[in-house]
């Protein structure tokens, strides 16, 4: 009796134990569930196709019902006894929090009345998604179709969120308007078979009948014509005639309703660290600006150019050899610097993911106000790989000596194999594919473009200065952006510290500078994320000594998908105390 006894005490005791696993569990599917279905876009975007007949519900009302649900999941959360939750577990709840914290505090200043920014927006978020929609059923087509003719109320929904903007002064910048209202007019084209968003029509698969595709091409194009196209129209016109004219003239966050608060959390959100400040991130962008400026001197030296600084940019901006003379040769430069990179990685690395990518074209009509390049993710199980993009738009502003860098950052060892091996993860909550905690992504991607030097593929000292320029543009953008944002920089200061800091060409340093204004805070992601990745792995260097492995810190470094910087630093930690405790090898 006694040994029955004992055997029910310890089942119950093991089923306490459990109990708080099997509660987090739930919530995590719980919230993936909410997450995916109240997110049309992203849920297609992340490969679940349950919702692909749908778009998003982006009334003030929905966003509220958001906030809601997120606020109850964080108390669901809370509630959780995390006791005897193993270092797996802890990991994926402390990541929850974080997600959940952020989201709760930035709603609270209802940024969905400001939907768009500089080079990106509700305007043009269906062309990324339907690059990650899947057509290879009747059915596909059929749930497209359903989601183009949705597509108008999502599209009016953001206009009434606008005009809510308006009336609170919560807009962006009248400013930076001229340079990106272009890209609300793109969307208006004059023959809906013309229109990108009918693509998906033009090669239809073999198993649907030719007269179904007729039908389905015939309603695509209806559909695009009558709804889409105008509602788009409606679109364009409010830019220009009713948000341009009574848009505020200030350009600072900080002069928004209760802006210094709304700057604060998005820079606490942006750098992942409750502790960084305005202020403190300016004076570290002073001097990391001046600690490049003296090694870009240096390589100038190298190159025989006697003259200025000033002098030496506008020899590099001016200068034909430094410009493909085609888009063709740009990216067949790209493709082969990218494929060059791809040989060199198993040496630095010592997990590759399976996925592939492309090296394609920023489309044309998102191009001309458009960053120089993005990486643009794809599902697993999609109908393509990762696509590294390279904005071809103006060939006399995409120098060929930034290429480098560029390609390092946006696809390997940058942005594809990061977000690739994240794709990976096994034995983790769905939501940890998808997290990207911007000072870890964009961290990482900054970290890859100096990794390069290791890698031997900086082979000019043209090649270097594009790199150490690329690390100066970033520097700036901690200067840059805290000025904008809480010091109350102009435009035209911000305009002039990045041209004369750096050899980005004044195409790019515009639409640069109008992306800090419309996105604040998300510049600042980069260096904060890149000097923690460097000083983690100074650190494992210095104590793992002769045990440190280059391919096993990198690895430790991603293959948990992204962490804020804090828990980076303990993962590293563990790292190296586990490294440490491995014995020699005879």
């Amino acid at each position: 009796m006694l040994k029955l006894v004992t055997v029910f005490s310890l089942a119950f005791i093991v089923a306490a134990q459990a109990a708080p696993a099997d509660d987090l569990e739930a919530l995590f599917d719980d919230y993936w569930t909410y997450d995916l279905a109240s997110d049309p876009f992203g849920a297609t975007s992340s490969g679940d196709n349950t919702f692909n007949d749908q778009v998003p519900a982006v009334a003030p009302e929905d966003y509220q019902a958001r906030t809601a649900q997120r606020s109850a999941f964080l108390s669901r959360l809370d509630a959780i006894d995390s006791e005897a939750f193993n270092d797996a577990q802890r990991l994926n709840a402390d990541l929850l929090r974080f997600i959940l914290i952020h989201q709760i505090d930035l709603a609270e200043f209802d940024g969905w009345r400001m939907p768009f920014l500089a080079d990106g927006g509700f305007h043009m978020e269906f062309g990324y998604v339907t690059g990650s929609t899947p057509f290879r059923t009747e059915k596909d087509f059929e749930n497209y179709l359903a989601r183009l003719r949705a597509l108008p109320g999502f599209i009016d929904q953001n206009i009434d969120n606008m005009r809510v903007g308006l009336a609170d002064g919560f807009t962006q910048p009248k400013e930076i308007l001229p340079f990106i209202i272009p890209s609300f007019e793109a969307q208006v084209k004059d023959n809906a078979a013309a229109h990108p968003y009918y693509a998906p029509f033009e090669v239809m698969p073999e198993t649907i009948s030719s007269r179904r595709q007729r039908v389905l091409q015939r309603e695509a194009r209806a559909a695009l014509a009558d709804q889409v196209i105008p509602a788009f129209a409606r679109a364009a016109t409010f830019m220009k005639d009713e948000y341009l004219p009574n848009a505020r003239e200030s350009v600072g966050a900080s002069a928004l309703p209760d802006g210094e608060a709304y700057y604060a959390a998005l820079v606490r959100y942006y750098t992942s660290l409750d502790d960084a400040t305005p202020d403190a991130i300016h004076r570290l962008g002073l001097k990391e600006v001046a600690r490049i400026r003296a090694e870009m001197d240096a390589v100038i030296r190298t190159t025989g150019f006697r003259g200025e600084f000033s002098a030496f940019l506008d020899f590099l901006r001016t200068d034909e050899e430094f410009y493909a003379k085609t888009p063709e040769q740009l990216l067949e430069r790209a493709s082969w610097i990218s494929k060059d990179i791809d040989g060199r990685l198993p040496a630095y690395f010592g997990k590759l993911p399976r996925q592939p990518y492309s090296v394609e074209p920023v489309p044309a009509e998102i191009a001309p106000n458009y960053t120089t390049g993005r990486y643009v993710g794809a599902p697993l199980d999609a109908d393509r790989g990762g696509q590294y993009w390279v904005n071809t738009y103006g060939l006399d502003t995409r120098p060929l000596y930034q290429l480098i860098a560029l390609s390092l950052h946006e696809a390997v060892p940058g942005h594809h194999l990061q977000g690739a091996l994240a794709l990976e993860i096994e034995n983790v909550p769905a939501f940890r594919k998808q997290f990207y905690p911007h000072a870890f992504g964009e961290g990482w991607g900054l970290y890859s473009e100096k990794l390069g030097v290791e890698m031997g593929v900086y082979t000019t000292p043209y090649d270097e200065f594009g790199r150490l320029s690329y690390e100066m543009w970033r520097a700036c953008r901690l200067v840059i952006d805290t000025g904008l944002h809480s010091k109350d920089w102009t435009r035209q200061q911000a305009l002039d510290y990045l041209a004369s800091n750096t050899a980005l060409s004044l195409h790019n340093v515009q639409t640069e500078v109008d992306r800090y204004i419309a996105w604040p805070g998300q510049a600042l992601a980069y260096k904060m994320g890149e000097l923690t990745i460097w000083e983690l792995r100074s650190k494992a260097e210095r104590e793992l000594g002769d045990k440190f492995d280059i391919r096993d810190f990198h690895d430790a470094v991603l293959t948990e998908g992204g962490l804020p910087l804090d828990m980076l630093r303990v993962k590293i930690d563990r790292y190296i105390a586990d490294t440490k405790a491995r014995p020699d090898a005879e």
